[in-house]
């Protein structure tokens, strides 16, 4: 099968999310670290579940017979002067990501790649709450009057979905 730029985009972005994983994996240690167990397994989560969008993606290129390389990816930030700073960096790593599954969906589109637009149609709808959730996430962080509060918030309540989505794409390898 021909390598077209919405392939090409796409092994980007299985890089992309791989190093969304390895960013949220250095968050919820962080979390961990400072004694905030509902923060660090939120972020715990995200990092299987941004592991999970790679290998859907993975499945996608094999599933259309392209050749896939696992990429490296680069250092992510490890240290954090305050609670916000990691959430803050999170909602931003989230609307690039937003910004990177659209320019797939508009490749796709402008390929005329009806296949390539239909996958990526998850993965809009899957943006909407990412950003939506970790927009929650700092606002309930700015407004606790302490961080026990913010642990209960996320004991108590659901923020996002966990990686639960029936429609979700099969990852290679089965979704963690």
């Amino acid at each position: 099968m021909a390598h077209t730029s919405f392939t090409s985009l796409l092994a980007q972005q299985i890089g992309n999310e791989f190093a969304a994983s390895q960013q949220y994996l250095a968050i919820a240690v962080w979390f961990d670290g400072q004694d905030l167990p509902r923060l660090a397994a939120h972020f715990y989560r995200q990092s299987l579940e941004e592991r999970n969008h790679a290998l859907m993606m993975v499945q996608y290129m094999l599933d259309r017979g392209h050749e896939v390389s696992i990429p490296g990816v680069e250092a992510v930030r490890n240290e954090f002067s305050s609670v916000e700073e990691p959430i803050a960096l999170a909602l931003e790593q989230e609307k690039q990501v937003t910004r990177d599954i659209e320019a797939l969906f508009a490749q796709a589109r402008a390929e005329n790649y009806a296949l390539g637009e239909q996958f990526m149609l998850w993965f809009l709808k899957e943006q909407v709450e990412e950003v939506a959730s970790m927009t929650t996430l700092l606002t309930i962080v700015r407004r606790a009057d302490n961080l026990f509060d913010v642990e209960n918030f996320l004991a108590r309540e659901t923020v996002g979905d966990e990686g639960n989505d029936p429609n979700m794409p099969p990852a290679a390898g089965g979704a963690l």
